[in-house]
């Protein structure tokens, strides 16, 4: 995702500045071209030799140094880079930035910057609250920084608060959302529903499916990376929720219908990933079934087709995608599906096809719309996200041409 990509990353004098070199080998390992800007009171906290060792290449501190291999180091930096992160960011450094100082070799490289800069803030509770120090954040959203909001816990200084440098997992989530995927979703609306539902018999059972919700979350995050407006309808799941995307936790059929209409109207692409129950026990006990000597039944009821009331009440130009999924002839299925459903395109796999299914982190998929069949091949569950909404896309572009 970010192989080959230049990203400067602006090292700064807190307790914290340890926690960078974790960044930095992090994004080296993605294939990424790091080089470290320190200040000199960061170089009190961790070693530039670390950072070399872990980018391969020369951390800078002194502007006047003249063993580099560029000309005018801080404006041949900003040139290159794709991306500027600075973390873990101090106050005093902040304050520079947002007033335009450039008295080093980390403040001079931002301010020649024309790409995109990120900032995480860490310090103590008292001076991340200050009002000058929010005045100063507010300045360098205005002038288009992104400002990743601090974490709350025990700080290295004793006091427990806000300023706390994030999980370094966090720092990577706005890198990745940043330069991970061209930006071809700007402007979209798109709504993504995952995971089983859970329909109670009593408050001790339930009927649910093996949906672990993996192929709809992957297609969420791709969607957000692609720049789009991510609506998340999610049935019960152990994931982490996908950074940048609002999440809407549901637990029935019923609960996924209700919070799926009454935000599909807003939507410019619905893709339905989520297994859905069919039916429901036509009655929850009150308190917990006994087990009896002879056999028992247990009388269903149909539960709302979502996918089908979404084909008859979308509105012009919205792309509606559903999931199918078939142990038995499932072109044939599917074909069924995408016209009675009135939807633009069916994803089905085989749940007997190996790396296909449930619980796998690869699928297996055939794009069906009315005139083609596309087979992919064996893909991660994030690479076929992509492949759809490439062929979404595609056929958007097609109806508008």
């Amino acid at each position: 995702m970010l192989q080959g990509k230049t990203i400067l990353l602006g090292v700064t004098g807190g307790i914290a500045a340890y926690k960078a070199a974790y960044l930095a080998s992090a994004l080296h390992k993605q294939g990424c071209i790091v080089h470290v800007l320190m200040t000199q009171n960061a170089t009190n906290f961790i070693n530039p030799i670390t950072f070399e060792s872990l980018t391969g290449n020369k951390c800078l501190v002194d502007t006047f140094d003249r063993n580099f291999e560029f000309q005018v180091e801080h404006v041949s930096l900003a040139k290159a880079a794709d991306l500027c992160l600075i973390a873990p960011a101090t106050a005093n450094v902040i304050a520079k930035m947002a007033h335009g100082l450039a008295d080093d070799m980390l403040t001079t490289t931002v301010l020649a910057c024309q790409c995109k800069k990120l900032v995480s803030p860490a310090m103590n509770t008292r001076m991340y609250e200050n009002p000058i120090t929010q005045d100063n954040l507010d300045i360098l959203r205005k002038y288009g920084f992104t400002i990743i909001e601090p974490s709350s816990g025990y700080l290295a200084c004793g006091d427990t608060g806000a300023g706390k440098f994030p999980d370094p997992e966090v720092i990577l989530e706005y890198v990745y959302q940043e330069l991970a995927c061209e930006k071809d979703m700007a402007g979209l609306h798109v709504l993504v529903t995952a995971g089983p539902t859970q329909e109670s018999i009593d408050p001790v059972r339930y009927i649910t499916n093996h949906s672990t919700g993996k192929m709809g979350y992957a297609l969420a995050q791709n969607a957000a990376r692609r720049g789009a407006t991510v609506t998340l309808v999610t049935g019960p799941t152990s994931l982490k929720p996908p950074a940048f995307v609002d999440v809407v936790p549901v637990t029935t059929a019923q609960e996924m219908f209700e919070a799926v209409t009454s935000r599909s109207d807003a939507q410019d692409i619905i893709v339905k990933a989520a297994a859905v129950a069919d039916y429901r026990p036509s009655y929850v006990y009150e308190d917990k079934m006994k087990k009896q000597d002879s056999d028992s039944s247990l009388p269903l009821e149909r539960t709302a087709d979502i996918l089908q009331y979404l084909g008859e009440h979308r509105h012009p130009g919205q792309f509606l995608c559903g999931f199918s999924m078939e142990t038995q002839n499932m072109l044939e299925n599917s074909r069924k599906k995408l016209a009675k459903k009135h939807v633009d395109m069916m994803v089905a796999n085989n749940l007997k096809v190996a790396g296909a299914g449930f619980g796998t982190d690869t699928n297996i998929v055939t794009l069906i719309t009315a005139n083609s069949e596309a087979e992919l091949p064996q893909l991660s569950k994030e690479e076929t996200a992509a492949r759809i909404f490439d062929q979404i896309l595609e056929m958007q572009s097609q109806a508008h041409a």
